[in-house]
């Protein structure tokens, strides 16, 4: 039975996450789900989950100094293979650089830098917050039986402007462009919360945990 690793680095409420991958796992049978905030259980993981909310730089200084987490995910990822999804923040971080208060080095796993949401329509408010209509760019096996209309939740203010149009697997629309799912190789990651997006998000944890990149 595989190990799912839910990490814990004091980068916000972690529960409806855990209670909606635990959910997913059982009924696909696909392991146990733990959080953790330890680099060793990270190291021992079939499958790590990275999420976060708030600001970029606390986050990525909180991962950093949280006793060896952010080397152990790095080894995982980068060296192991292993599959991989970021959440809000956690999704954000895969970036090469952060742009909120202060340039922030992010993993550079996914080419691009973080910026702040400018919508062409100035009566839209920022955060970007509430369900939004998903856009499908490049097929992935995270969304099986996800189709362009599906809806996801959102709260965010920064948004990630990939390097490469490949790497997008999906967008929504807030008077221009917002990256929506960002992948390749073994990494997702998801700017919503696929833990607060009913259906959609519950179908798109399942596919998480049965992929085999």
């Amino acid at each position: 039975m595989s190990l799912i690793a839910l990490v814990d680095y004091d980068g916000g409420n972690l529960h409806s996450a855990h209670k909606a991958f635990e959910r997913m796992a059982a009924e696909v049978g696909t392991g146990t789900v733990v959080v953790t905030t330890e680099p060793d259980v990270v190291a021992k993981a079939d499958r790590i989950v990275l999420p976060g909310d708030g600001a970029f730089p606390h986050c990525r200084a909180a991962l950093s100094n949280a006793g060896g987490l952010a080397e152990a995910i790095t080894q995982a990822v980068e060296k192991d293979g292993k599959p991989f999804m970021g959440i809000c923040v956690g999704m954000q971080m895969l970036a090469t650089v952060g742009h909120e208060y202060e340039e922030t080095a992010g993993f550079d796993w996914i080419g691009g830098e973080i910026v702040k949401i400018a919508p062409s329509d100035k009566s839209l408010k920022i955060p970007h917050m509430g369900w939004n209509d998903l856009v499908i760019d490049n097929p992935h096996p995270i969304m099986d039986g996800v189709q362009s209309g599906d809806h996801a939740y959102f709260v965010h203010s920064y948004q990630m402007k990939v390097a490469n149009p490949a790497h997008r697997i999906a967008h929504v629309d807030y008077a221009g462009d917002i990256t929506a799912l960002v992948g390749r190789d073994n990494i997702v990651g998801a700017q919503f919360h696929p833990e607060k997006s009913q259906a959609t998000g519950l179908r798109i944890i399942a596919n998480f945990l049965r992929w085999k990149p």
